[in-house]
């Protein structure tokens, strides 16, 4: 079972010929697994993701982990070992969070949609809560009033440019996230007027966008927030203290795209750390990561359980799909569909290549994996590897969907 690895990613290993995972071959993995599908992420991948920001960013940048990009708790217990903080959007991450070693309020709550209940459970907590409407600064003064607990809070600023050449724009236009950077000086004056002993401003969080390629873009998104964040400071009651950049940096999936070179956005931020320390000497500034961190860490496996011809047309049925992975099937934000990069890993090795498209087992059209890609001959019983499938994999699937059994998850 052992053949060469026929795409291009180069950040797993091979030995003999064998795609290795956490320095263990993939064969020998799922047999240690005992089932398909799965997902495999590599510790040492993530650990050197980290390493590799801290070496090129400046080291007064705190580095957090967004837990929706890979809610697993085993890679969250593995990620608050690594960076500064956590950010989460849901009280089920923001337990998660708290099960690590992460100081409550190192850990950020994000979202627009937060209830009551959430609410009560960030303040009992003492995470830092960030404010996406005035309407959820009045409920919050109102909980923290009646629970007798002072509300730490950041506003989630929408500013007025978004990251260009991103993948998903968070800010710039009519937004569900955060408060229009407009209307930003009159919800610190509110913020002032209310029970210091209630609600407690520490600064601001700006995210125009993620998935982004193009360095020059990601810094002058940054060079845009920084200023943006001085000046809506001028309007609050005490010292901006911390600063939320978000991140934007993105990974590579389909042809053509090269990796982020993050070499000059560490010596941008240099002057942009300057520029804000100017102003506000003891500030916190953060960058988030998710995909950035765990993306490219992570491979998706499944097992051929049938081959098929139709029409002169090849298909390798699969025993997972879209239910596991939405994102690869590319029914999570893809407006072209393209393939992620896939691989075989097969009992039989094979010179012969031939066109074919991977299929999941659900009865929809849309479980497609791989559509007419160029692979190694592979049979039944063979295996499927799905790269850069480390964030926005099951947690972002419906895996309930049909019924199927859900996808293993591991950490090695």
């Amino acid at each position: 079972m052992k053949k060469p690895v026929h795409a291009s990613q180069t950040q797993f290993a091979t030995k003999d010929g064998c795609l290795q995972i956490g320095g263990i071959a993939l064969p020998r993995l799922a047999q240690r697994i005992g089932s398909s599908p799965f997902f495999a992420y590599d510790r040492d991948l993530l650990t050197a993701r980290v390493q590799h920001l801290r070496q090129s960013l400046p080291k007064d940048i705190y580095l957090h982990y967004s837990i929706k990009a890979n809610p697993m708790p085993a890679v969250v217990q593995h990620m608050a070992g690594l960076v500064d903080g956590l950010d989460v959007a849901s009280a089920g991450e923001l337990k998660c969070a708290l099960d690590t070693s992460t100081s409550p309020g190192n850990i950020s709550f994000a979202g627009p949609g937060k209830t009551d209940a959430e609410l009560s459970q960030a303040l009992a907590s003492g995470a830092m809560i960030i404010l996406e409407s005035e309407g959820e600064l009045e409920r919050l003064h109102q909980l923290a009033q009646r629970l007798t607990i002072q509300a730490k809070v950041m506003i989630r600023v929408n500013p007025d440019f978004e990251l260009k050449s991103s993948g998903m724009r968070m800010g710039g236009g009519a937004k569900q996230f955060g408060i229009d950077a407009e209307q930003v000086p009159q919800v610190l004056q509110r913020i002032a007027a209310l029970n210091i002993d209630c609600v407690d401003w520490f600064g601001f969080h700006i995210f125009s966008g993620s998935q982004s390629l193009k360095a020059d873009a990601i810094m002058e998104a940054q060079t845009k927030s920084i200023e943006l964040a001085i000046a809506l400071a001028q309007h609050a009651s005490k010292p901006l203290r911390h600063l939320n950049l978000g991140g934007g940096f993105g990974i590579p999936y389909f042809p053509g795209e090269l990796p982020l070179d993050i070499a000059p956005i560490g010596v941008h931020l240099v002057s942009c750390m300057e520029r804000i320390r100017s102003v506000f000497p003891d500030i916190r500034v953060a960058l988030e990561f998710g995909r950035y961190l765990v993306g490219e860490a992570g491979i998706y496996v499944a097992k051929v359980i049938d081959r098929k011809l139709s029409r002169g047309k090849i298909f390798l049925v699969i025993d997972g799909g879209l239910n596991h992975h939405l994102a690869a099937s590319g029914n999570f934000g893809q407006v072209i569909r393209k393939n992620y990069p896939v691989t075989t890993v097969n009992f039989s090795p094979s010179t012969i290549v031939e066109t074919v498209s991977v299929v999941g087992p659900l009865c929809t059209p849309l479980d497609l994996i791989a559509d007419e890609m160029m692979l190694p001959q592979t049979q039944i019983g063979d295996y499927i590897v799905v790269f850069q499938s480390g964030a926005y994999g099951l947690s972002a699937s419906p895996y309930d969907f049909l019924g199927h059994p859900k996808a293993i998850e591991v950490l090695v």
